[in-house]
């Protein structure tokens, strides 16, 4: 008699299929989470537009300038001192005085040296009458002519006594070697003075020298008597003008720079030297350049770029135009990838880049050589976040600054 065993599925099965069950309903679980994710994203609003403001490049006349950095000096300046040492007894200028070429500043006491050439002035009239004597003597030949040289040269030894004191005496004076104004006076009668003590100093202010320094690269553009611009931070919104002077016929062999020399009129005299001035020379003429501020071009290391404000429907119509005219044939091109969530209106104002070639600048601008035409309009601040394509909303209260000559400004 045969008995019948009944097969049962193993443990091992039925853990597969176990495990096969909960990854399946794990996956549709999460399919139907992610589903849900971007409908959310897709029935969500677009980020806000960027705001950012803007310029239109436009046309200007700009006047190629050499630009530097110079120092004033007086025409005429010097410390006066004298050469002797003294006893002060006349100070016969004032602080900031205007004086006269010649003028008596100073006076040493001088009693003994005018006493000695008065004594020497007495011995040289006698001489001088003592040679007569012996020339009316030589002519009817009652001296000989030895006693005639003898009186000749004790005149003239007489006299040449009385001229060195008399430049002795002159020593005790400080007068003025030139017309201009003078400095700081801190000396007074009563004091006494060493040889070479600094007294007072002397400066001519009209006219004014400039001295400033150019690259050896801007010396076929210079010449001399070419007009000069100067602007001082002590004078704001003041221009003052003068011309070329000189240009130094070396240059320095460690900066390749070469000195220049300008005259500028001072007739008000509120130049000063010692002051530092903006130097700026017109040279050649005039050019007309594209101009943006330099703000609106964004350095990247594979050039210059800006970007420009259009409509999407233009924006559209560009990015066909130029698939048009890429080589490639249709059926290898790739397909353009319709867009998640709402789509821009075709008025709405977006960005493109651009690249372009940038000049020379002057101030806050820039000159536009190639990539850009007159009247578009650029973007010039906010750029940090733009992409092409990208929405923007235009908000011009506020613009960088676009002068061709900005001045430091003060609050």
């Amino acid at each position: 008699m045969h008995t019948r065993v009944e097969e049962k599925p193993s443990t091992t099965k039925r853990m597969i299929v176990m495990i096969l069950a909960v990854l399946g309903l794990i996956a549709l679980i999460a399919g139907i989470k992610v589903l849900s994710i971007m409908r959310m994203i897709a029935a969500g609003k677009p980020p806000p537009p960027a705001v950012v403001s803007t310029a239109q490049a436009a046309y200007q006349d700009w006047q190629p300038q050499l630009r530097a950095v110079g120092t004033l000096r007086a025409v005429r300046g010097a410390d006066l001192a004298l050469d002797v040492a003294g006893l002060v007894t006349r100070v016969k200028v004032k602080s900031g005085d205007e004086v006269k070429q010649g003028q008596l500043l100073l006076q040493l006491r001088d009693s003994e040296d005018i006493a000695l050439l008065h004594q020497l002035q007495a011995a040289a009239a006698l001489a001088e009458l003592t040679f007569a004597r012996a020339r009316d003597q030589l002519a009817v030949q009652v001296i000989s002519k030895a006693d005639y040289d003898q009186s000749a040269a004790d005149l003239k030894a007489k006299q040449a006594a009385v001229t060195q004191q008399e430049v002795n005496v002159a020593k005790k004076q400080l007068r003025a070697p030139f017309a201009g104004r003078a400095g700081i006076v801190t000396i007074n009668p009563g004091a006494y003075l060493s040889s070479g003590t600094t007294i007072v100093t002397l400066q001519q202010l009209d006219p004014v020298y400039v001295d400033f320094h150019l690259p050896q690269k801007d010396l076929a553009q210079l010449r001399t008597g070419e007009k000069v611009a100067l602007t001082l931070d002590a004078f704001p919104g003041r221009t003052f003008e003068g011309t070329v002077n000189a240009i130094s016929p070396k240059v320095d062999s460690d900066t390749r720079n070469v000195q220049v020399e300008a005259r500028v009129p001072n007739p008000d005299r509120v130049l000063t030297p010692g002051m530092f001035a903006n130097v700026s020379i017109d040279v050649g003429a005039k050019q007309r350049y594209l101009t943006l501020p330099q703000t609106a071009v964004v350095y990247n290391p594979y050039g210059e770029t800006v970007f420009v404000v259009m409509a999407k429907r233009e924006a559209d119509r560009r990015l066909a135009a130029a698939a048009a005219a890429d080589d490639t044939p249709k059926e290898q091109q790739p397909a353009p990838k319709a867009g998640k969530g709402p789509q821009l209106p075709p008025d709405a104002l977006v960005v493109q880049q651009t690249f372009v070639t940038t000049g020379p600048t002057r101030g806050d601008q820039v000159a536009i050589l190639k990539g850009l035409d007159e009247g578009v309009e650029v973007v010039t601040s906010g750029q940090i976040k733009l992409k092409s394509g990208a929405p923007i909303h235009v908000d011009n209260s506020v613009q960088p600054a676009n002068s061709p000559n900005p001045t430091p400004q003060e609050h």
